[in-house]
């Protein structure tokens, strides 16, 4: 019964539609693959784009694509080469003739194009088949014995009758991680990025990773998606409102475009709490509003409202399904305890080489206090700043990114586990949580087309909570400075005194260079080297870790693991 609210909606606003407009699949998450949608953004300021909310539709990546072809004359090799890629990649979207013929073909059945192992096309249906693979070899200096990912399964994406996209993507995965990340693991008891696991070989986890939708034209304007998968808001290398860090999640997405707005209503089932054991895992919700408006062509502003609430036995509340109302009028008019966010995000294209953006998350702050400095716990904010910079320096493919971010303790905490902002145990915005203030830096080259040079340098100064204690009475104490979400800021051991690095204060660098070479479309071998530093004023939390790794990677993204 908890669905139906959602399914009637979607069926109401989906009747609405006459006339066929086009519908399309979205490009799935890839940060490889959005780093060159964004450098082609910034040189050519696509208005239609609103690049805030990802993942984007094929559609308007298409245009884009389109648009810096026409443009091929004053190219590199390696932007003909990405331009060519997109162009590819989003085929049964473009107006273009493509160069896409395969001349691979396999029982005049499989590969006939490049991009696909099977595909067909007619203008009623498109269907698009691949395998997905993903295997890593690599060597960890905390651990002992091989660290490998073994990952295998299938993509489907497709379009029917120009009014419903389709998308599919189902993996098997066995894995054995690096350390850090493995005291990950057992600090939240979950794997990140995943839902449900189970052990495998010692050390290792096993996991099915399963992500799909429908995406809908209810109207030449209105899209309507209902899936199970992640969505990102922001230009940022992290976003502080909502980040594709945690398990994909159940969600309805109502998105509006027309003018020079973007209006996006987002419903989403969470997961409140996980325990390894055979239950049904309580429920939360997440409603939230996101308004993105391009003032000018390289100028645009956002801004966003979100809840998580959860009610006895995973009931819905009905007033947050009003699609264009504040929150927190609502929430005050229940009489509620909901854990409301609101902020903005902003971005400005200059001069088609450099992109400024930022975010400013508002959890909970008094002004009085904030002008006070005495460092209340409930001034709960998060700051992000960042540039990029293409084609640094008259280097053709040289990018270049900055950014900074800033998190108050507490920011994300709230009373329960049904109301923070946290999902299947894991963090819906900085992977790290909060008590923190980082420094990143991104370094991409391409000197050949095929070729592809990532290195990243994140330092990061946060606050980790002492060891947990006992108190007069024998019960167990757990401290809390604010970084980990999934705590309850009532557990905290004061009301003043607290700036980020509150706690165990700990500084630490984590390094990555990567080196990637696409042998067949999207069919890359990686060469990875990751180096990470933490120094804390405790030295029982201390950590150094190097982990090399060389994997080969077939319509799937690199696993990453930065904090």
């Amino acid at each position: 019964m908890r669905y139906l609210y959602f399914l009637l909606l979607f069926a109401v606003t989906a009747t609405v539609s006459s006339p066929a407009w086009a519908q399309d699949a979205e490009v799935p998450l890839n940060a490889d693959v959005y780093r060159l949608i964004d450098r082609y953004h910034i040189k050519y300021n696509t208005e239609g784009l609103h690049t805030s909310f990802k993942p984007y539709g094929r559609l308007k990546v298409a245009d884009l694509a389109e648009k810096a072809d026409q443009d091929m004359n004053q190219q590199s090799p390696a932007d003909e080469y990405n331009v060519n890629y997109l162009l590819n990649d989003n085929w049964n979207y473009t107006r273009y003739d493509r160069d896409n013929a395969s001349n691979r073909s396999i029982l005049n059945h499989f590969f006939e194009n490049k991009t696909d192992f099977y595909h067909y096309e007619s203008p009623e249906f498109t269907l698009r088949v691949n395998p997905v693979i993903g295997l890593q070899a690599g060597t960890d200096s905390e651990t002992d014995g091989l660290r490998y990912v073994n990952t295998r399964g299938i993509q489907v994406e497709g379009a029917l009758d120009e009014k419903l996209g389709f998308y599919t993507f189902l993996t098997d995965n066995q894995v054995k991680f690096p350390g850090y990340v493995n005291n990950r693991i057992v600090r939240d008891t979950i794997v990140p990025h995943e839902g449900y696991w189970k052990d495998f070989k010692g050390d290792g986890y096993d996991f099915f990773t399963a992500r799909g939708y429908i995406r809908y034209a209810a109207t030449k304007h209105i899209s309507v998606m209902l899936g199970h998968d992640r969505n990102f808001i922001g230009n940022g290398h992290r976003s502080l409102i909502l980040s594709d860090y945690s398990a994909p999640y159940f969600f309805l997405k109502l998105q509006t475009q027309v003018w020079k707005l973007q209006y996006t209503n987002l419903y989403a089932e969470l997961t409140a709490d996980h325990e390894r054991s055979d239950q049904l895992y309580p429920k939360k919700y997440m409603t939230l509003h996101h308004l993105s408006v391009n003032l000018l062509p390289n100028l645009n502003i956002g801004v966003f409202e979100s809840t998580i609430f959860g009610r006895d036995k995973g009931r819905f509340e009905l007033q947050y399904l009003n699609p264009l109302i504040f929150y927190r009028a609502v929430e005050q008019g229940l009489g509620s305890s909901d854990n409301a966010l609101l902020g903005m995000d902003a971005k400005w294209n200059i001069f088609n080489r450099v992109q400024l953006y930022g975010q400013l998350v508002l959890d909970e702050f008094l002004l009085s206090e904030i002008k006070a400095g005495n460092g209340w716990w409930a001034n709960k904010y998060a700051l992000q700043g960042g540039a990029k910079y293409i084609d640094a320096f008259g280097i053709s493919n040289l990018d270049l990114q900055g950014e900074l971010n800033y998190v108050r303790p507490f920011t994300y905490q709230h009373e329960a586990a049904y109301t923070n902002y946290q999902h299947y145990q894991q963090p819906l915005a900085h992977p790290m949580g909060a008590n923190l203030a980082e420094a990143i830096g991104i370094i991409r080259y391409q000197p050949i087309p095929r070729l592809t040079m990532v290195a990243k340098a994140i330092a990061t100064q946060y606050g980790q909570d002492p060891p947990n204690t006992t108190d007069e009475l024998g019960n167990r104490v757990e401290p809390n400075y604010g970084g980990n979400v999934l705590k309850p800021y009532t557990t905290r051991p004061g009301n003043y005194g607290f700036e980020v690095g509150s706690g165990v204060k700990t500084n630490q660098f984590y390094g990555e260079f990567n080196l990637s070479y696409q042998i067949l479309y999207n069919m890359f071998v990686d060469v990875t080297q990751v180096v990470r530093r933490a120094n804390a004023d405790d030295p029982a939390y201390d950590q150094k870790t190097s982990f090399s790794s060389i994997s080969f990677r077939w319509n799937i993204p690199q696993r990453t693991y930065e904090f």
